[in-house]
């Protein structure tokens, strides 16, 4: 039991108040999100932001009942120090990367803003969902102070969800980066001709909830001494009845394996591989993911050992 409570990392849980009609979702991020990290070297400014931005895909993308569907945040940026950041959740695995100006990037203040880093920039979520083929997207100015208040705005924009998001950045005894996280949602109601909760002109069961979850600190997200289940009871254990769902497994997922990166040159006509290829016929594909690079044949599509 020790070492449970030493180390709970790595995984989301889900919860309802049903007497307030309200969800949430903690998430806290060890070895998957070191194992993202350490595939680069990214200066503290950027690291952080991806690590925020890892979270929050995490938080987001085991919100998904469809176990195959996958959530991707992705931003856009004609002229910030940050010109693409990626972070995609499928099934348990998370994975992102950051493009940046290193240039740019030392001009900026030391601990830079949402502006300074992306300057007029956008956030895209998009829930594509592999059972039903649908596919959901929204788009929010970066605006914002942090990346959770732009996502706030996205469930309050294009959801109409109340929403609640922190973020908490730590590390462990041994160095080690550690996020944590936590969402709160208003639940809908009325799918089926009922007023939904956030149509009317005051909800006293969500100002209650979000009221609670604000006093939840970011230094208890990213303490991996304290269990998910705690962070729960400490905010919510005078209501009358919480729902805690079956957790979910995170690990760092990258899909970059050989027979796709095979799979995907294939579809290139052989003039076209041809170019791709070195003077020695080489073709290297590199993966932006996990910074893993894949010299293959361009005449005969194998992997080169």
């Amino acid at each position: 039991m020790t070492e449970q409570i030493l180390s709970d990392t790595d995984r989301a849980l889900g919860f309802t108040i049903p007497s307030r009609h309200a969800r949430g979702r903690v998430v806290r991020l060890g070895a998957s999100l070191d194992t993202i990290l350490s595939a680069h070297a990214y200066p503290p400014a950027i690291e952080r932001l991806l690590t925020e931005a890892l979270a929050l895909c995490a938080l987001m993308g085991s919100t998904l009942k469809d176990e195959s569907g996958q959530l991707t945040m992705q931003t856009r940026s004609d002229a910030g120090v940050v010109q693409l950041l990626v972070c995609d959740y499928r099934g348990g695995e998370l994975r992102g990367y950051i493009q940046y100006d290193a240039d740019r990037l030392a001009e900026a203040p030391e601990q830079p803003t949402l502006f300074a880093l992306f300057g007029q920039g956008y956030l895209a979520i998009t829930f594509d969902l592999a059972t039903s083929g649908e596919r959901y997207q929204g788009i929010v100015p970066l605006d914002a102070e942090t990346l959770a208040e732009a996502a706030q705005s996205y469930f309050v924009q294009s959801e109409q969800i109340p929403t609640l998001i922190r973020l908490g950045i730590g590390r462990d005894a041994t160095g080690r980066t550690i996020a944590g996280g936590m969402l709160l949602q208003h639940l809908p109601e009325g799918e089926v001709g009922r007023e939904r909760l956030h149509t009317r002109l005051d909800h006293p069961e969500w100002e209650h909830v979000a009221a609670l979850g604000s006093t939840m600190g970011v230094d208890e997200l990213a303490d991996p001494a304290i269990p998910l289940e705690t962070l729960i009871w400490r905010l919510f254990n005078e209501e009358s009845e919480i729902r805690v769902l079956a957790s979910t497994p995170i690990v760092r997922g990258c899909r970059c394996t050989p027979d796709h990166i095979l799979g995907v040159l294939a579809k290139f006509p052989v003039e076209d591989r041809r170019e791709m290829a070195d003077a020695n016929g080489v073709i290297e594909v590199d993966c932006a993911f996990c910074a893993t690079k894949f010299p293959v044949s361009a005449e005969d599509l194998t992997p080169m050992r």
